[in-house]
């Protein structure tokens, strides 16, 4: 069944306290109506964004399914609003039958202006759940804004693509990570390469080719070198590899990173063909003459695979791509987790920054 939105609140001119008051009523009101309602109480998410754009947020956010946080709170800013408005909601599932129970989410999009960023921890801090994590999105930026409401935040949602440049991308990212715990929408894009790297070698008779690895080939959208380079940074990081800063060489990065054998060749280049932002495929080699290649394809990803004996095998791994909706509901549901090989990708990724 859909979700239904149970119930609604607004107001102009209001104030922080004035909009807490009211959640709590509106809360008092369905629980009373049936005893089913319960609010979820999981996870908040404080999301900073431009006015013009808020619909699409608003799109983006519906399209999360079961990993929508228990109270979204949506700061929409536009630089001449004047006054504080606000309005509030809180949908379920449907109406809970004796014995069952439903969930109530809240939305709370308060409107402010220019005159209001020097308080937004004033305005913030009454809406958000206490004893609750919070999870902090800015889609259009917004460093400062950013920066003003960490305090709150116990984990912070980006995506390294929306970077013009790379370089900026990886150090804004590895600065925030001192702060708060980083889910990088980018970093998830890549599960399913990393998972099918991850899934060749692990057999035990596969193990020994890791140390044999001699070159890595990363093709990617051409505005998301950044995507390639946490792709390098998770294998360096993850075999022990020491990097260095990769050089431009006919449109393409290039260098080497120094493992336990041998140095590995590596070569990020852009593919002007892709049309979604991302990683297009990779291609790994190895000393003994191994070759594995992975590639966008309709219906998931192509995979080739080159054994030492020159024996080659083709095959599709269908449906690896969730989705921009599911990689989002992933951002937020990994808020509650946390991934130990993000930050360590984020930091060699840094180390071979051109």
């Amino acid at each position: 069944m859909p979700a239904i939105s149970d119930a609604v609140w607004s107001a102009q001119g209001t104030t922080p306290d004035a909009i807490e008051a009211a959640l709590r009523e509106l809360l008092k009101e369905r629980h009373a109506e049936n005893g089913g309602y319960v609010p979820a109480r999981v996870l908040n998410m404080v999301a900073f964004v431009d006015r013009e754009w808020s619909g699409e947020i608003a799109n983006r956010l519906r399209g999360v399914g079961r990993y929508h946080a228990s109270r979204t709170i949506v700061l929409s800013y536009d630089p001449k609003r004047e006054r504080v408005d606000a309005h509030a909601s809180l949908a379920a599932a449907g109406d809970p039958e004796a014995g069952q129970l439903a969930l109530l989410r809240e939305t709370v999009v308060v409107e402010i202006g220019e005159r209001h960023l020097d308080d937004l921890i004033t305005i913030v801090d009454p809406l958000v759940v206490s004893d609750m994590p919070t999870l902090l999105w800015s889609p259009h930026g917004h460093p400062q804004e950013v920066d003003a409401l960490l305090g709150l935040a116990q984990a912070v949602l980006l995506d390294s693509i929306d970077e013009p440049e790379s370089r900026a991308a990886i150090e804004h990212a590895e600065a925030l990570t001192h702060s708060a715990y980083v889910v990088d929408l980018a970093w998830l894009r890549s599960m399913p390469w990393r998972e099918r790297i991850a899934g060749t070698f692990d057999p035990p008779t596969m193990r020994p080719e890791l140390d044999k690895l001699s070159a890595l080939t990363v093709r990617h959208h051409p505005d998301s070198t950044v995507a390639g380079m946490l792709l390098v940074g998770w294998l360096a990081s993850r075999l022990g590899w020491h990097g260095s800063p990769l050089l431009a060489h006919e449109g393409a990065l290039e260098g080497r990173a120094h493992a336990h054998r041998q140095d590995v060749a590596i070569r990020l280049e852009p593919d002007p063909t892709q049309e979604v932002r991302g990683l297009q495929g990779f291609t790994l080699r190895t000393a003994s003459g191994l070759q594995l290649s992975l590639d966008r394809a309709p219906g998931g990803l192509r995979a080739q695979r080159t054994e030492p004996d020159g024996e080659q095998h083709e095959w599709t791994i269908l449906g690896a791509s969730r989705g921009e909706a599911g990689v989002l509901g992933e951002g937020i549901r990994q808020a509650l987790l946390r991934d130990p090989t993000y930050a360590p990708a984020l930091r060699a990724a840094k180390a071979m920054l051109p």
